[in-house]
């Protein structure tokens, strides 16, 4: 029985490398290589430029009970052949988000995301199989997630995938670069705390001169009385109160603690899009970021 379990086990992982090695956006990302597809066209962005919302998804097949439509699927596109759509055009579907959490995790989290501009989702892409006069019939080519009637359609733009640095260039102690700082506004999906392969978008684009490629290292002070972390605040000193100084350090008088990495994969006028490649701890919004 042993022996049959060993054999399934290893056939199970032959048909999972299989799977990589023919979709490259499953593949896992190698490290000092790029980014991944799938980190590059699920992104998503926030930008203060208007996005065209004059094509859309209308529906789609099996529309009488399927309410989203995923990868494989054919949905109806509002445009057709007499707006110049083709058989084999290529588009992305992409969603204005709103963050409904009503969650304040940080100071001037609200006014630095208005700054930024409108978040939007990438959905996924889509290739027409048949330009009708006033429709388009297109097939889901592959979906970030759900799709929904009302998504908007944009044509598709290759985006560059610029190359990582490796990890064990990271440096913890690395001193203050002198370049412009920010912070870890929002995210994608709103998530507060973050890792390595998590998008955040940081209030710096290339109205700054950011621009795709840049490497941003996260940090947060010290003793500056504006936690980020999910903690109760001074809880080393106010709840336990272990150990003291006889003179009290300032957060500008004490050494940054550097927690990783990530790199701008997409650049807004005010904002960027940074994928996380390297973290020692937990990242939080509010956090601070300095380009390299």
């Amino acid at each position: 029985m042993r022996a049959r379990i060993v054999v399934l086990q290893l056939m199970l992982g032959l048909a999972a490398t299989a799977a990589f090695a023919q979709d490259p956006a499953l593949a896992p990302r190698q490290p000092g290589v790029t980014a991944i597809p799938a980190d590059l066209y699920c992104s998503g962005m926030v930008t203060t430029e208007a996005v065209p919302r004059e094509t859309f998804i209308v529906s789609g097949e099996e529309s009488n009970y399927k309410t989203t439509f995923q990868e494989g699927d054919f949905v109806y596109i509002n445009k057709g052949a007499s707006s110049g759509v083709k058989v084999g055009d290529v588009f992305s579907v992409m969603r204005p988000v709103v963050n409904d959490t009503g969650v304040v995790w940080f100071a001037w989290q609200h006014s630095l995301a208005r700054a930024m501009g409108q978040q939007w989702e990438d959905e996924g892409r889509l290739r027409v199989v048949v330009a009708q006069p006033n429709v388009s019939i297109a097939q889901v080519l592959e979906s970030c997630d759900a799709m929904y009637r009302g998504d908007i359609v944009v044509p598709f733009v290759e985006r560059p995938s610029p190359p990582l640095k490796p990890e064990d260039k990271f440096d913890r102690f690395a001193p203050p670069s002198g370049q412009k700082v920010a912070m870890l506004v929002t995210s994608k999906r709103y998530q507060m705390q973050l890792g390595q392969d998590d998008i955040v978008f940081v209030n710096l684009g290339s109205s700054q001169g950011v621009k795709v490629g840049d490497y941003f290292r996260i940090f947060r002070y010290q003793g500056n009385q504006r936690e980020t972390v999910y903690q109760q605040t001074r809880l080393s000193f106010a709840v336990y109160g272990f150990g003291s100084v006889p003179l009290k350090y300032k957060w500008d008088s004490v050494p940054r603690e550097v927690i990783g990495e990530g790199i701008v994969i997409r650049a807004t006028p005010n904002a960027s899009t940074v994928l996380i490649t390297f973290t020692l701890r937990e990242a939080f919004l509010g956090d601070y970021v300095e380009l390299e």
